[in-house]
């Protein structure tokens, strides 16, 4: 069993949703984002995406295009992403760490290179949001057989026709994306993340997790009621952005990961 179906199962066990945090790798510089990834686990994140920064962010909405610009100008690299995991990874055995970015640096860094970093790395899965499952043979495979969870995302434009599709080598979470658009843009109404998850739980039986435009604890408590995981990224970039220093970015992150995870946790308890 892997990091990522183990957590999911313990957290159906214990009745709840997971918190699935996202953060930028190398923002707002190396040292700050390592503390920040370090703190989330212990702030209540139960499972963490790191952005793999890159140049063409074509998905991502203006926080986390300009988050990726600082941890680019702080002089994250792929490889530093990598040393990134490598360095969590000798405090936190156990927390599932996803990599969400583009194929274009991963195809430049070398797949077959990086599929065996991340496994050494402690990387469990992967989220790339511009490979479709027509181009499996480029990444989802190599990942598939190097016991890497390939994770896909569905959108509310994604039809009955087209899920089996996308579904047919999606493994350790489905990722949700509620509103059509790029992430920290809009929410989408109780009633229709309803309606979705009842549609993608006929197609597939792996946990679902639900996300963009999700930023305070009490919209997580709504979703984390309907849904598997709830995820988090903007409206943790923008505490980032926001901060005077890098040392209160840390705390000012940490602070809104435990209000979230306080907010999932209790919301089946209401």
């Amino acid at each position: 069993m892997s990091r990522l179906e183990h957590r999911f199962a313990e957290l159906k066990a214990e009745g709840r949703a997971a918190l699935v945090t996202f953060i930028t790798a190398g923002d707002p510089g190396y040292d700050a984002s390592l503390a920040i990834l370090k703190g989330l686990p212990k702030a209540g994140a139960d499972v963490i995406e790191l952005g793999m920064p890159f140049t063409d962010p074509m998905a991502d909405g203006v926080a986390i295009q300009l988050a990726t610009l600082r941890a680019l100008e702080a002089g994250q690299t792929l490889a530093k992403t990598l040393q990134m995991v490598r360095d969590f990874r000798l405090d936190d055995q156990t927390t599932p760490i996803v990599l969400m970015g583009y194929y274009n640096p991963i195809h430049r860094f070398g797949v077959e290179r990086f599929i065996g970093e991340a496994r050494e790395a402690g990387v469990d899965g992967l989220i790339i949001v511009d490979l479709p499952p027509e181009h499996d043979a480029e990444l989802a495979d190599p990942a598939h057989d190097a016991g890497i969870d390939f994770i896909r995302l569905t959108t509310p434009t994604t039809d009955d026709a087209r899920l089996p599709r996308v579904l047919a080598r999606s493994s350790g979470f489905v990722y949700y994306v509620s509103v059509a658009g790029v992430t920290g843009a809009g929410s989408a109404t109780t009633d229709q993340v309803t309606q979705a998850i009842e549609r993608l739980r006929r197609h597939t039986d792996l946990p679902i997790s639900v996300g963009f435009g999700i930023r305070t604890a009490e919209q997580a408590a709504a979703i984390a009621r309907l849904a598997d995981g709830v995820v988090v990224g903007s409206a943790l970039i923008d505490k980032v952005a926001q901060a005077p220093s890098a040392e209160q970015a840390v705390k000012d992150v940490l602070a809104l990961c435990a209000d979230l995870s306080q907010g999932v946790r209790q919301a089946r308890t209401r």
